[in-house]
């Protein structure tokens, strides 16, 4: 009984990486509090980045920006998530969508974030809507890729089964290409999660739009070292933190789907 408590949570956290990872960026940062100069512009002390921080949080300057940062971060992934994952389905299960838009796909994935940006302020103007567009364009493409490769790649025996069932299409995609798919497009979907984090930050360097990122530039400008070591960490934590929740959810959506056997190709 004991064991049966326990292997629900070690599934949820066997996704994280071991917390003595962190070990080498705790001594580091030891290190550097006791052997660092103790008055320096450019590299202050650790606890000068915990002074700021505190001073950022009790002036009202952190919370509206690291919330502003999150709100625009989550609502990006959902939409890449909910677009990518229909318009994965739809190429991966249609040989003529996949002739007709795979030229397009490909031109519109090489275009870089730096690029988008201006056009991006020319049609939005400078708005959350354009911190959303930008985020979501870049998250999409790993989510919509695994997705239709995964349902190209469905095994045609099951198709065979629901034919045989007399499944109509509604059912067939709700029993078996989406529950085939699922794997795949939680992986895009974790390989997002970083991709639009780092935009997001990015979009509100390069256009000031509240956030993290923005809060950032204003500190270097105004020559704020302490601020600008204390945000990175805030930035580091909230990376963590985001992924280490999205790892959890995955166990815990995964557990209905069996190991993948390795390839023998």
């Amino acid at each position: 009984m004991i064991e049966r408590r326990r292997f629900p949570l070690a599934r949820l956290t066997s996704g994280l990486p071991p917390a003595r990872g962190l070990l080498p960026l705790i001594l580091g940062l030891a290190l550097w509090q006791a052997f660092g100069p103790r008055q320096s512009p450019y590299a202050p002390p650790p606890s000068a980045w915990w002074d700021s921080v505190r001073t950022m949080l009790h002036n009202g300057k952190l919370m509206p920006a690291l919330g502003s940062t999150l709100v625009s971060f989550a609502l990006a992934i959902v939409i890449a998530a909910l677009v990518g994952g229909a318009l994965g389905l739809l190429i991966g299960r249609s040989r003529t969508a996949r002739r007709a838009l795979g030229p397009l796909l490909e031109f519109c994935r090489g275009l870089q974030p730096p690029v988008i940006v201006p056009v991006a302020v020319l049609l939005l103007g400078y708005a959350e809507s354009l911190k959303l567009l930008v985020v979501a364009w870049v998250a999409i493409w790993p989510i919509l890729l695994n997705t239709a490769s995964a349902a190209s790649l469905l095994d045609e025996l099951m198709l065979d089964i629901a034919r045989t069932f007399r499944l109509d299409r509604i059912t067939t995609l709700r029993k078996i290409i989406v529950p085939a798919v699922v794997p795949d497009f939680l992986l895009g979907l974790r390989v997002a999660v970083p991709l639009g984090i780092i935009i997001t930050l990015l979009v509100e360097m390069l256009t000031s739009l509240p956030g993290i990122g923005s809060l950032i530039v204003i500190s270097q400008r105004q020559f704020r070292s302490a601020d600008v070591y204390g945000l990175l960490v805030v930035v580091g934590l909230m990376g963590f933190l985001i992924n280490s929740l999205f790892a959890m959810a995955e166990q815990l959506l995964l557990r209905r789907w069996p190991p993948r056997a390795p390839s023998t190709r």
